[in-house]
């Protein structure tokens, strides 16, 4: 079963296909780029999916490299899928714990092929011994003295009687012997040949495997051949990609520099947004201030009109009494008068009867 035991996000990427220098993106946005370890088969994978579909599907092997070309965009080859992945990240760090883990589990990889290689290594040898050893035993004299316990028995015998040639048969007295004795000839020949069948199959299965083992070194070989191949090609247009890399670096400068300016204006414009809504809230407070002042205009032209129709009513008033007063005037003048003349005809009088 696979495990996921790294996980990190990205955008990938697949190099052109058909003109090798470009980089396609495959995804839309940044995606889940995790390490996969395959207990069952010993493999480390790399595996990314957008949505249902898997745009990473990469088996790390001993040979791989995994390149660092800027400060957040890293690289690798994959010559089974033949092609390149690129993956950019968000930060130097993302991408520097990606590369360790890299070259980590490339590491694990290596030494699971050397104990894999080991191990069968060790499963041919014993199998290559004993099918020869098998093949040999039925032509040993031993062997055609019977069972392993009768050969540990014929051993005794030829130690206890130094004399007596190894290869000597002893003569048998009777039929039950003789017939005991190819039985027990019989029994060994079966065991033989159990043991040689089985050595047989086992050396059988290791040729079939060591074929297909050697059908995938042959392909692997073309393919790190076509890689090869496809390398040299590319070699040749590194001063055009050097040259377009040297052009997008200044672009992207130029693009950072208007970005800059871009944000220095949005700056402006936030402050003159900012002085423009305190002027609005001032014009807010001016115009109501002025509101209140022609209300209060109206009040006093309501008063001034009122208080001129009073004064108005006051002089038609004064106008009345003046003549009331100039009546009452002329009217005194009049009496005054008439007392003048009555105290003169007095006096007349008075002067008249004292004479």
């Amino acid at each position: 079963t696979e495990q996921p035991i790294f996980s990190t996000r990205a955008h990938v990427f697949q190099i052109d296909p058909n003109t090798k220098k470009n980089w396609v993106p495959t995804s839309k946005h940044a995606v889940t780029v995790s390490y996969f370890y395959d207990s069952t088969r010993n493999v480390y994978r790399i595996i990314s999916l957008d949505g249902s579909k898997a745009i990473i599907n990469s088996t790390i092997t001993p040979n791989m490299t995994f390149t660092k070309t800027s400060q957040k965009f890293g690289q690798w080859a994959d010559s089974r899928a033949n092609t390149v992945y690129g993956l950019g990240f968000s930060s130097e760090s993302h991408l520097s714990k990606f590369a360790e883990k890299f070259a980590e589990f490339k590491e694990a990889a290596r030494l699971a092929k050397e104990k894999s290689q080991e191990k069968m290594e060790l499963t041919s040898t014993p199998s290559q011994e004993s099918a020869t050893g098998d093949l040999q035993s039925p032509l040993t004299p031993k062997s055609i003295n019977g069972t392993d316990d009768e050969r540990v028995t014929a051993d005794a015998s030829q130690n206890s009687e130094p004399r007596a040639e190894p290869n000597a048969v002893p003569f048998p007295h009777s039929s039950t012997t003789i017939s005991k004795h190819w039985e027990a000839e019989l029994a060994a020949l079966k065991g033989n040949n159990a043991k040689l069948t089985a050595a047989l199959l086992e050396s059988t299965a290791n040729v079939k495997q060591w074929k297909q083992q050697l059908a995938a070194y042959q392909e692997e070989a073309e393919r790190l051949h076509k890689r090869v191949t496809e390398l040299e090609c590319v070699s040749g247009q590194t001063t055009g990609i050097k040259t377009q890399k040297t052009e997008l670096n200044q672009t992207i400068e130029e693009l950072e520099a208007a970005l800059k300016a871009k944000e220095e204006e949005l700056e402006q414009l936030k402050a003159e947004v900012e002085n423009a809504h305190q002027l609005q809230s001032q014009k807010d407070a001016v115009t109501q201030k002025l509101q209140e002042t022609e209300t209060r205009n109206l009040e006093l032209e309501a008063q001034l009109a009122e208080l001129e129709q009073r004064l108005e009513s006051n002089q038609v008033e004064q106008e009345s009494f003046r003549k009331s007063l100039r009546s009452l005037l002329e009217l005194l003048d009049g009496k005054i008068f008439e007392l003048t003349e009555l105290r003169d005809s007095l006096a007349k009088l008075i002067e008249g009867g004292g004479s």
